[in-house]
């Protein structure tokens, strides 16, 4: 069996998880609610303020949905009580960050600026102190969003690998090269 989709999923008090039609798992907290549709055949049961998981058959499709399953409600749970939080660095010389409300206005270098609109589910901040790298900080409940939101802040300038300027994850190590080898 699945380690992780054996596992039950304790409820914390001021949670609520309901199971609609058509498999839908439905989690409300004090943070907001979240919502999950769930294959027909994996079997949610809640009880004793713990959500257990299981499935009919030993099947290969059926032990990866259990353990991916358990996996996307634990963290609708931890969404809904405690928050996710993803921060983001700009590395390079004029790079900056500001925002009005849920848009973003990037300066990373190219000869525009970028606007980018967060999803307004979540909440964007930004913080510039002297000295430091610019940070980007990215506050919601929905994990698979602020992870998705964060890889597309990302990808509009990767770390290149010789002077590691651009867009990183705080705590990201970049590998550097080495460069051109000097002259004879």
């Amino acid at each position: 069996m699945s380690r992780i989709g054996r596992k039950p999923i304790s409820v914390p008090n001021g949670v609520t998880v309901t199971i609609g039609k058509d498999n839908v798992v439905t989690v409300k907290g004090s943070k907001g609610e979240l919502k999950q549709a769930l294959d027909r055949d994996i079997v949610v049961e809640v009880k004793d303020n713990q959500v257990v998981l299981g499935r009919p058959t030993n099947q290969i499709r059926h032990r990866a949905l259990h353990g991916l399953y358990r996996a996307l409600l634990s963290n609708l749970i931890k969404g809904v009580t405690e928050g996710y939080e993803r921060k983001l660095e700009l590395i390079g010389v004029g790079f900056k960050a500001t925002n009005a409300g849920n848009v973003l206005d990037l300066s990373l270098g190219y000869s525009h600026n970028i606007i980018f609109e967060v999803p307004k589910e979540l909440k964007v901040g930004t913080a510039q102190e002297k000295g430091q790298n610019p940070i980007i900080t990215l506050e919601g409940i929905d994990k698979q969003l602020i992870g998705q939101v964060a890889a597309k802040l990302r990808s509009l300038r990767k770390p290149e690998p010789y002077k590691g300027k651009g867009v990183r994850y705080v705590g990201e190590v970049v590998r550097k090269k080495a460069g051109k080898a000097a002259g004879k």
